[in-house]
């Protein structure tokens, strides 16, 4: 892809064609009568059923916990605590693993960002557990498909009684866990319990009065803090785990010299000083998580529910990263809230903590629909019908959205922020998802694609549901009037526009004169946003209205 995280933000056209060609052969995905099967029978439901089989009362010898990359902390995990606590029901030692797929981070995208941020926070945990006499082992598996082959050889060699991890929600990972498990049942001495972590409810119980999971947000959002206020201890926190005998560091010295990895080739930042940058602003670990929300109940969240979409006050948290990858836990962060709202429950008190809140509960809510609608993890569209629309081959206008030289300032300011911070507003993240798939109608999953290779804080629950195309599509002249109301954040990112005065700075190609615009070195706008709008809804229409996925 262009722009990784990084790296320089021109590409040669030879360059952009080959990313633009890899990209869409990275697009492939089940067929739409594939998908409803998957989605009769889903894999979160096979795993639950194989579990009750799995969770067995074995002799406890060594335990294993099986970090993945969405609960890379020792602070509140379900997983590692339960591990723990078997740990001490026998004579053996509590384990830990990480099991490290280049492969993976080839097919999800991983960004050179996230996949820094996660080896940097891996470095953190293991130093953290060494001081408690418990390895954490790095396990390499050079194929996607013997990842489960590895932790079973893992599990033979180091005399593991029990295996602990914590639950994915995505497809390929919940086929992980059900491949495993059915290994694991056949080991009349070993058992396995894969917890719910990531969410304070679990995705898929939260109901509607007929029965089915909620799928409308604004529904599951009013249950779930119904729910929370009736039972406040969903958010309690289980403490890090108390450690291992020193013996324990003899007895697995092999364990203890396990090595964090490098960065693969293709993760690899364009120069020490784009990777030092980009670790200034994402510091790795736990300790500077917290302190980050520290400081944004603070400094911030008074005025976070007058701000949140305006990008230029940075109203935001900034902790996405370290939700997303597990190194804050999300109870944690909910409970200290709470402390700071004076105790109250999640619907009263300060309104920038109720606001907040509901930011947080998006995220439980589209783990429910990854869950309930599981071929949304498999490159296809909620909505089914969208996966018929016929999308244009637009190669340049691709290039331009990726460098951010749409010629729309809203659009470009988003894209620059993007390809420079490894992160992106929440507000331009829906702009310039509106702007590719509508304006430029370009297969939106190109776009999702390349917000992966570059997001530090990717999510695939997240990203699938921002992307989700629909009938609704952004003005990004009217939207930057709105949330960026003095231009501060376009001219802070667009810098061609840092002398334009006034309105003219939310489209200048329209409100400076031809001579004027053309001085600014600022690109004409790729296509005429009231007549792409257009060609989007009559496409949208004619292919919809056939279409019977």
């Amino acid at each position: 892809m262009a722009q990784i995280a990084g790296k320089k933000h021109a590409r040669s056209d030879s360059q952009t064609h080959d990313d633009y060609v890899q990209v869409q052969n990275q697009l492939k995905h089940p067929s739409t009568k594939r998908a409803k099967q998957i989605d009769a029978d889903p894999p979160y439901d096979q795993l639950e059923a194989i579990l009750k089989k799995t969770r067995r009362n074995v002799k406890t010898r060594n335990v294993l916990h099986w970090f993945r990359s969405k609960d890379i902390r020792q602070e509140d995990n379900k997983g590692l605590h339960a591990a723990a606590q078997k740990a001490k029901e026998g004579g053996g030692s509590l384990i830990s693993m990480y099991l490290f797929s280049p492969k993976d981070m080839e097919w999800h995208g991983t960004s050179p960002a996230r996949s820094d941020f996660i080896l940097e926070c891996l470095r953190i945990l293991k130093s953290q557990l060494e001081e408690k006499n418990i390895p954490l082992a790095i396990i390499t598996a050079e194929e996607r498909g013997n990842k489960t082959d590895k932790v079973m050889q893992f599990a033979k060699e180091n005399d593991i009684s029990h295996i602990f991890a914590n639950m994915e929600y995505e497809v390929d990972e919940l086929r992980r866990d059900v491949d495993l498990a059915k290994k694991v049942q056949g080991q009349a001495d070993l058992s396995l319990d894969v917890l719910h972590d990531q969410t304070v409810i679990v995705p898929g119980s939260l109901c509607t009065g007929a029965g089915g999971p909620h799928k409308v947000f604004t529904r599951y959002y009013n249950d779930w803090l119904a729910i929370t206020k009736k039972k406040p201890n969903l958010i309690d926190t289980c403490p890090p785990p108390e450690g291992n005998d020193k013996s324990a560091k003899q007895a697995h010295q092999k364990l203890f010299d396990s090595t964090i990895p490098e960065l693969p080739e293709s993760k690899q930042f364009g120069s020490d000083k784009e990777r030092d940058q980009i670790r200034k602003l994402w510091p790795a670990g736990n300790k500077a998580g917290m302190q980050r929300h520290a400081d944004f109940l603070k400094h911030k969240i008074a005025n976070y529910a007058a701000n949140r979409s305006e990008a230029a006050l940075d109203p935001s948290s900034r902790l996405s990263p370290y939700f997303s990858s597990g190194i804050v836990s999300v109870r944690e962060i909910l409970r200290n809230t709470q402390k700071f709202n004076g105790g109250k429950d999640f619907t009263s008190g300060d309104a920038g903590v109720v606001s907040w809140v509901r930011e947080i509960v998006f995220r439980e809510f589209y783990r429910q629909v990854t869950v309930i609608t599981p071929h949304t993890s498999m490159n296809l569209p909620q909505n089914l019908k969208f996966d018929l629309v016929h999308w244009e081959d637009d190669e340049e206008g691709w290039k331009k959205w990726c460098e951010g030289r749409t010629g729309i300032p809203f659009i470009d300011a988003g894209m620059r922020q993007l390809n420079a911070e490894a992160y992106m507003h929440n507000r331009l993240r829906m702009n310039t998802a509106s702007y590719l798939r509508a304006n430029y109608l370009i297969d939106y999953r190109i776009g999702e694609r390349y917000f992966a290779e570059h997001l530090i804080d990717w999510d695939l629950s997240n990203n699938t549901q921002g992307w989700e195309p629909s009938y609704t599509i952004f003005n990004p002249v009217i939207q930057a009037e709105k949330h960026d109301p003095n231009g501060d954040f376009i001219r802070k990112w667009v810098p061609e526009l840092a002398g334009v005065k006034g309105k003219a700075v939310f489209m200048p190609s329209e409100r400076l004169g031809k001579r004027e615009f053309e001085k600014l070195g600022y690109p004409w706008p790729h296509v005429d946003f009231k007549e792409s709008s257009a060609r989007a809804k009559a496409r949208y229409k004619q292919d919809l209205a056939s279409a019977e996925p």
